[in-house]
This record gives structure tokens, sequence and C-alpha cells, in this order.
């Protein structure tokens, strides 16, 4: 029976594509910082009301964060969709978070039509801060989570994938702060808080070499001085640094700490370290679930890039695997351009704006849909999901 309920939902998808894709288009449009995404959680929300839901904004300690339940009104699995919509300073939505929002968006609106013949309960998540700041952690302490059986996702990128090696993250904020003084008149009673920071650059630079290949860290000076001629009092550093689970990540921080230290001893200016309030985990991708996916999605018509086959040196992170320690999660990973073209790119901002960004967003909303329902509506698919979360903690 829940083979006919997928082609309904994905029918409806169909039916509704022009009003899901100028939602895209707006937010591709209108892109907006992590924590400040106040226009893109009004559309989606007013998108919701327009079909008759009831959304509630300003949810999980977040302004801009979501919540929108759909369910019969009887008891059984939640299943959590999230929606991403921040974009990248300089370059927009070239993460392609506009086609999140609606992939999650049109599913959650497909669910909402099948509903009467649908067990259980499909909550959308609009999940502010995913480039920075860790929204979907800040939003799990708060309880978004309580009672999820199952999470999912998807994010654009240049090959289908059912998953992707995303790895653990942590981000420094970083101040030194000297004496400022005239550099050609008196360069002897300044302390330059800029040497300070590049000397830890530089540590860092050749803290590199010694890494596992697993490890990253890259960083940028936010404020370097006023004038060339005046010692600069105070420079500004971010950083990220990332490593293949939270044990690693741990002991990879203290060693750039050591870096920003001895920028402050050799310099003679003093640092202030300012590391993140979220760090990011690992992805714990739920197979059982994944696998259904991808099964769904090639119904589609989408062929997938064997995660075997990828590249040793392609990695990245996201907040979504906080989610996936406390939830069974998946985030699969759909083309919505050439898959020579990089994300966080001028490039891939072009096309998630663009027709294979278009169908990439569709097709999500299909899969997405498909897959909640498969969930919804096998026990068998539930243990096994249940199964493999607890495998992937030890616990069975």
């Amino acid at each position: 029976m829940h083979e006919r309920l997928k082609a309904s939902a994905a029918s409806y998808i169909d039916s509704i594509a022009q009003d899901l894709l100028r939602v895209s288009h707006d937010l591709h449009a209108n892109p907006e910082l992590a924590f400040e995404e106040f226009h893109a959680c009004e559309l989606l929300t007013a998108t919701l009301e327009a079909y008759d839901l009831s959304p509630c904004g300003n949810v999980y300690t977040l302004e801009t964060a979501f919540e929108c339940e759909v369910s019969r009104g009887e008891d059984g699995p939640v299943v959590a969709l999230l929606a991403e919509y921040d974009a990248l300073p300089g370059i927009g939505h070239a993460c392609g978070h506009n086609l999140i929002a609606t992939a999650s968006l049109g599913a959650a609106l497909a669910l909402a039509h099948v509903r009467d013949a649908l067990p259980g309960t499909v909550r959308l998540l609009g999940t502010p801060a995913e480039e920075k700041g860790g929204g979907k952690e800040i939003m799990a302490r708060a309880g978004a989570f309580e009672g999820v059986d199952a999470s999912m996702m998807i994010h654009p990128f240049g090959r289908n994938m059912t998953s992707f090696p995303f790895i653990a993250y942590a981000q420094a904020d970083v101040t030194y702060r000297g004496k400022a003084a005239h550099a050609a008149a008196a360069p002897h009673r300044g302390v330059n808080a800029l040497d300070g920071l590049l000397l830890a650059y530089q540590g860092i630079s050749n803290l590199r070499q010694h890494i596992r290949s697993t490890e990253r860290i890259h960083g940028i000076v936010t404020d370097g001085g006023l004038a060339a001629n005046i010692v600069p009092e105070t420079a500004k550093g971010e950083f990220y640094v990332r490593a293949k689970d939270m044990d690693d990540l741990t002991a990879l921080k203290r060693r750039v700490s050591g870096c920003f230290e001895a920028g402050a001893a050799a310099s003679g200016a003093a640092v202030e370290v300012v590391w993140g309030e979220v760090d990011y985990l690992d992805l714990r991708t739920n197979w059982p679930l994944a696998v259904r996916f991808q099964a769904n999605a090639e119904t589609l018509g989408r062929t997938f890039f064997p995660l075997n086959e990828l590249s040793g040196n392609a990695t990245g992170s996201t907040d979504m695997g906080n989610i996936s320690h406390r939830v069974p999660s998946i985030h699969p990973l759909l083309a919505a351009a050439p898959h020579d073209v990089a994300i966080h790119t001028p490039q891939f901002a072009d096309y998630a704006g663009g027709e294979l960004g278009d169908r990439a967003a569709l097709d999500g909303a299909k899969a997405l849909a498909m897959t909640t329902i498969d969930f919804l509506c096998s026990e068998e698919l539930q243990k096994d999901v249940r199964r493999a979360l607890e495998v992937s903690k030890g616990l069975a």
C-alpha cells in the first residue's frame, strides 16, 4: 500500500513545483548569514501557512528557527525533516542551502497531502546557522529532537552520493593585543599584535606538515591593524580545526592552541582564544535508512557515485553530525551542478539558482518524502534503523 502513497506524494510535488521553485529562487536571491535568516524563516513559514499548516517560529531558543508538525493525530514514529537556509559571506548560496530548505519543505507538504493514510508524525524543522554556529546542536540542547525516531535532509553537491566523509570541526576566534606606537619614529615603544597573529599562523602552517590526512586547519586574518605606519595594537583571526572524530579533534585543538600561545610569547602581545560554543561532530550515517533513500532517488533517474571511489582528500563538516549521534540520521548528496564544480564557489552558487539546482530540490523533496513513507510504514525498517544507531554507539 505504501508504494501508492509514495507515488501520490511524488505526483503532488510535481503539482506544486512552481510554488516550491519560487521559494528556492527567492531564498537564492536574498542570502542571509547565520542567525540572521529572518526573510528565509518568514518565507518558509508563510508558505506552510498558505498550504493550511501551522508552523511556529522563534523556537528552541533561536529567532530564525521554526517547527511544523504533520500528523493525523495518532501515536507513532516521528521523522524530522531538516531545512537549512543560511548562506556564505560574499558568495551567497554557494553551498545550495536554498535547495535544502526547498527539498524539506516540498517533502513536508507532500506528506501533509497524504497524512490521512500515514502513520506517525513528520516534524519539519527550520535549522539556522549551519555554516557557522551549529544551529542544530543549539536546537537539540533545547529539545528539538526529543522523541524523534529518524532525521533526514539532503545536501546539493556535484555528484549523487548516499553519504560523505563529514568530520568533526571546531572554530576559534583569536585576538592579540599589543601596544600602538609610531612605526617609524618610535617602533621600540610598540608591541606588535599582528606579529603575534602571524607567528601563530606560520606555526599552524608548519603544523600542517605533521597532522593526519583526515585533519585540516585553516584560518584568515580578520583584523591586521589600522595603518602601515602604526604598530598594530590589535590583531584578530578566525581559524577552523577539523579531525576525524571528537577524540582526534580535542587533541588537535590542543596543538593549535600551542601555536596561538607561541605567537604571544614570541611577540610579547597578549592573546585571547575563544573556541566556539558548538563543536561539530562527525557524521554517522544510518545505512538502512540511507539505502532506502538511494533506492527511492534511483527511481527518479539518479545514479549514485560510490563512496569508496571518492578522493581521499574530499571532506567537510556539518552540524547534522551532532544530530546523527543522537538519532538515526541521513545526509545524502544530490547533484545540483557538474561534478567538477566545487561547492563554496561562485560557480556553484550560480548552479544552485539554475535548472540543475531546481531539479535537485524537486528530486530531493520526492526522495525525502518517499523515504519518510518507507520508514513510517515499515516496522521492520524502523527496527533495522534503531539497531544501526545502537551499533554506531557501540551498544549492540
